[in-house]
């Protein structure tokens, strides 16, 4: 049975965790394959937008330790750095990397990786049961997938620490106060809002979209010098696509554009 669902519809695709008995952990296989899916969307130029949800009771409860060799397992030095680069870290990348904006859809428990694949996602949208938890604390390891990268930027190093010293589960609307989620919705309006979402961003203009999104995310390790070299690059890159210039003309004709994500 395929674990990981792809469809495809009105510019958007919809990446679903199909593992609602396992709370959609992620195995190495269901891992590479969504880091392929998310490759093949961002080069997609019928794709405007990517939602990532997950069925059950849980959006993703991180990596599926029970699958590994464990713990206590013989290792070679090098080992973990190198299958953790090539993996959490991998999927983390995609995310931030994908050229097209990508929603998260928290249906439930985001956990461990899967809080960080949640929160790599450039919107954020939540289900009022959803829980987010850095669980790494618990099992006595440090977090991977970036965390430590991405939260301190989306809600400051005290409270990143407070959330992995301690691995307390934090509610949707508690991340949504903290900034870490967008807008949380009653369970039952999850999936039209994240579609009504997508489908707005799937009719903008793509490529400018690509370019804001790379301008932000560079922006947290960059200095104003470079933030200003890199905006005026993008600018450039974007006045050759059609949107762009469609966009002008109808302004100057007080008519709406007509984006084709071209």
């Amino acid at each position: 049975m395929d674990t990981v669902r792809y469809v495809t519809a009105e510019r958007v695709a919809h990446l679903t965790l199909d593992r609602p008995d396992a709370l959609n952990a992620l195995t190495p296989d269901q891992r590479d394959h969504v880091i392929q899916l998310l490759g093949e969307a961002s080069a997609d130029p019928g794709i405007g937008a990517v939602v990532v949800t997950g069925t059950g009771r849980g959006f993703c409860a991180g990596a599926d330790l029970r699958g590994g060799s464990g713990a206590t397992a013989e290792r070679v030095p090098g080992d973990v750095a190198r299958t953790i680069r090539l993996g959490a870290q991998q999927l983390v990348a995609a995310v931030l990397d994908c050229e097209k904006p990508v929603i998260a859809a928290v249906n439930g428990t985001a956990a461990g990786l899967g809080a960080h694949l949640a929160l790599a996602c450039d919107l954020v949208l939540a289900a009022e049961s959803a829980r987010f938890i850095e669980v790494f604390v618990r099992r006595g390891l440090v977090p991977d997938g970036g965390g430590a990268y991405l939260l301190p930027r989306l809600i400051g190093p005290h409270r990143a620490k407070e959330l992995m010293f301690f691995g307390d589960a934090l509610s949707a609307p508690d991340a949504e106060r903290l900034g870490l989620v967008n807008r949380v919705v009653p369970d039952a309006d999850l999936a039209k809002t994240a579609r009504d979402w997508a489908t707005r961003l799937a009719a903008g203009p793509t490529r400018a979209l690509a370019l804001t999104k790379q301008l932000v995310n560079a922006s947290l390790d960059t200095d104003r010098a470079a933030a200003f070299a890199a905006e005026a690059a993008a600018q450039e890159i974007n006045m050759t696509t059609r949107d762009a210039q469609d966009g002008v003309r109808a302004f100057v004709e007080r008519r709406p554009p007509e984006f084709r994500g071209r």
